[in-house]
């Protein structure tokens, strides 16, 4: 699905269809003959609009079932309340109560977002840290894929909910000294608070709420909220899930600075 299929390119086996969640009345030709849909929205604002849109186009075209991607910690709170994915949140209880059979993926921080910094890096600049020397369970994204696609096409997944992380806790210091092993040169980190880092996003121009969503988020990781590891992975893959190592060794020209 996509807003411009002419300007993507498709894997063998995939078909583009033309829809905006932005459009809702679009929708329904994304799903026209499906009979599963993997849910997964990034809206430049933190809205379960998007989710809402395609669950009640996908219920009413006969869509039998749902895998909705969220997030870890989804639905906690902490400091003046403050709820962590609030938006997923919604979005998920609108997939448990909308009639289809139904599974929701909560990954932890992936592997793959230490590429927003891969100029940085490369630059020989350090990486910034907004969860100081709090570990997480990073994930390669493409386990969060492999088990995607198992529960959309096999059995026993219907009402579960998943929290898919990586084999080990691992801290933004040690992500960069995987980095820095892998790359065999200098990775380095420097803390920045997290008011200085909504200060940089909003100077950025991000949405405001986003903002809001992003630093609440960062703010439960920091507290260490989310040194977690689970065994959902390996259980539905039958495999060990990837290292962060395995993923920085598939992706190090990523990181080959400029010449």
């Amino acid at each position: 699905m996509t807003r411009n299929p002419g300007a993507v390119r498709a894997e063998p086996g995939v078909d583009l269809v033309r829809a905006d969640f932005d459009d809702p009345a679009s929708l329904a030709a994304a799903v026209a003959d499906v009979r599963a849909v993997f849910l997964l929205t990034a809206p430049t604002s933190p809205t379960p609009a998007h989710d809402l849109a395609m669950l009640e186009t996908a219920r009413s075209a006969g869509v039998t079932t749902v895998v909705k991607l969220s997030a870890i910690g989804t639905g906690e709170t902490i400091g003046d309340n403050q709820t962590v994915g609030a938006w997923h949140l919604q979005a998920e209880q609108a997939v448990r109560s909308g009639g289809m059979a139904w599974t929701v993926l909560r990954p932890s921080s992936f592997a793959s977002n230490v590429l927003r910094f891969a100029h940085t890096i490369n630059a020989g600049h350090p990486v910034p840290n907004t969860t100081g020397t709090a570990t997480q369970g990073v994930i390669d994204p493409r386990d969060v894929a492999a088990v995607a696609a198992e529960a959309l096409t096999t059995p026993g997944h219907a009402g579960r909910t998943y929290t898919l992380t990586g084999p080990e806790l691992l801290s933004v210091p040690d992500q960069a000294a995987i980095l820095e092993s892998v790359l065999n040169r200098p990775v380095t980190t420097v803390d920045l608070p997290l008011d200085i880092a909504r200060e940089q996003m909003l100077q950025h121009g991000t949405d405001p709420s986003a903002v809001d969503a992003a630093i609440t988020g960062m703010a439960w990781a920091r507290a260490g909220h989310n040194a977690i590891l689970t065994q959902d992975v390996p259980r539905i893959l039958g495999r060990p899930a990837a290292t962060f190592a395995t993923w920085v060794h598939d992706h190090q020209d990523a990181f080959r600075p400029t010449p």
